[in-house]
Order: structure tokens, then C-alpha cells, then sequence
């Protein structure tokens, strides 16, 4: 007789083999029986992506239908061709909301200097206009030193010009309504000592002055070039040509 028999933990590790190998063979049939599920719902040479595109195919011929029970296609068939020649003949109106405008464009230049000049900016610019005067002339004719700011294409044109010329100052020739400016070999200094409100002003008042006719500077355009206070004097070939 084999001892070996009555050994407790003999007879216990044969139970856990056993039912290994029986949970090994229950792994198998399931996987067996997966495979030949998947055979039977997919079709010989069809990709699981290929059926859910069925699935969404379907669904869009139920919302088709339930579509054409409220918008029939023959209505809109009715309606398309009214709408199209209403469109091809309507006269579109032109933008007067500002939101809609895009930045920089014509529209947006013509909508600034058709707006109202504030009164209280102009005499802010006034005041400050006095130095500027001295060089300049105080009717913006011009003088020795400086050139004239009436009539000028370079006052009227992009504010941010004015801005820098004010923040940094201004070296070297420019030409103005077809003449070349070139004097004062010092050039113009900055004027950053100024407030932002007063740097609008005095261009504001500027572009609206001496026959010019152009929008009005805000404030905020010069806090939003103040970064190159310190810089410098710009050349012409700094600015954007008017």
C-alpha cells in the first residue's frame, strides 16, 4: 500500500490541479464558443466598422422620414428657386453695426471719420497743441524747423505713426505732400511725458484741425504702444506708410 495516499496535503494539491486543468477547459469552450458567435453576426468579409455604418445608415433613413413627414422634399423643391432668385435680385445694404466691421478695413476708416469728435478731446488737444505750435505752426502750416501738419498725408494716415512719433520721437528726412523735410538735425524729441489722454488729444485735435478730417485717437491705442517709451527716435522706415 503507498503511504504516500493518506497525505493530507498530497490529496489537497491533486484537487487544485484538477480544478486548474477544469478551469483551463472552461476558458476554452468560451473562447471557442465567442469565435463562432462573432462567425455567425458578421458576415464573410465584413468589418465590425462596416456594420456599425450600417447601423448609422439606418438611422439616418429613420430621421429622413421623419423629416419628410413635417418638410416634404417636394416643398422644398417649390421654394428653392423663389429664394434663389430673390437673393440673386435683393440689393445687400451695407454694414452699420460696428461689430461686424473688419478691423482695418474701409468700411471701418469711413465709419471712423464720419463719427462725431468728442468737444472735450479737441480742447485737450488744444491745449496741448501749443508746444507743438512752436515748431509746427499754431495753424499747422509749418516753420523752419518742422513741416506743416496741415493737409499732411502722414497726419491722417495710420494713427499708430502718430502714437510713436509722440512716444519716441522722430530722426532724419521725411516728405511731406510731396516734399522732403530734413532741418533740424536733432530731429523731433519725444513728448512720452504726456498722459495717454493728452497724446490722444493733441492728435485727435491734429487730424481734426487745419482742414485735416480723420478719426479721433483713443486713449487705449496709446497705453497699447507705452512698451516703447525709451526707445530710439523712429525713422520713416519705422512707420507704415501712409
Amino acid at each position: 500500500m503507498d503511504p504516500t495516499r493518506d497525505n493530507l496535503m498530497i490529496r489537497f494539491k491533486a484537487f487544485i490541479d484538477g480544478l486548474g486543468i477544469f478551469t483551463l477547459f472552461a476558458v476554452l469552450l468560451l473562447v471557442i464558443f465567442g469565435v463562432a458567435a462573432l462567425s455567425g453576426k458578421f458576415k464573410k468579409g465584413e468589418e465590425p466598422e462596416a456594420a456599425a455604418a450600417e447601423i448609422r445608415y439606418a438611422t439616418k433613413i429613420e430621421i429622413a422620414a421623419e423629416q419628410a413627414k413635417f418638410l416634404p422634399q417636394e416643398a422644398i423643391d417649390s421654394v428653392t428657386p423663389n429664394v434663389a432668385t430673390l437673393l440673386a435680385n435683393s440689393n445687400p445694404i451695407a454694414v452699420e453695426v460696428k461689430a461686424q466691421v473688419v478691423p482695418g478695413s474701409a468700411t471701418e476708416k469711413k465709419l471712423s471719420e464720419d463719427a462725431p469728435i468728442d468737444p472735450a478731446k479737441m480742447e485737450i488737444g488744444k491745449a496741448q497743441y501749443l508746444v507743438c505750435g512752436a515748431c509746427h505752426g499754431q495753424n499747422g502750416e509749418g516753420g523752419p524747423i518742422a513741416p506743416p501738419l496741415a493737409g499732411s498725408e502722414w497726419v491722417t494716415g495710420p494713427v499708430s505713426n502718430l502714437i510713436l512719433i509722440q512716444l519716441r520721437g522722430l530722426k532724419g528726412p521725411i516728405e511731406v505732400k510731396g516734399v522732403v523735410y530734413d532741418q533740424f538735425a536733432a530731429g523731433m524729441n519725444a513728448m512720452a511725458y504726456q498722459t495717454d489722454d493728452q497724446i490722444a488729444g493733441v492728435l485727435t485735435y491734429v487730424r481734426n484741425s487745419f482742414g485735416n478730417k480723420a478719426s479721433a485717437v483713443k486713449p487705449e491705442e496709446v497705453t497699447a504702444l507705452r512698451g516703447e517709451v525709451g526707445k530710439p527716435q523712429i525713422t520713416v522706415q519705422d512707420l507704415i506708410k501712409p
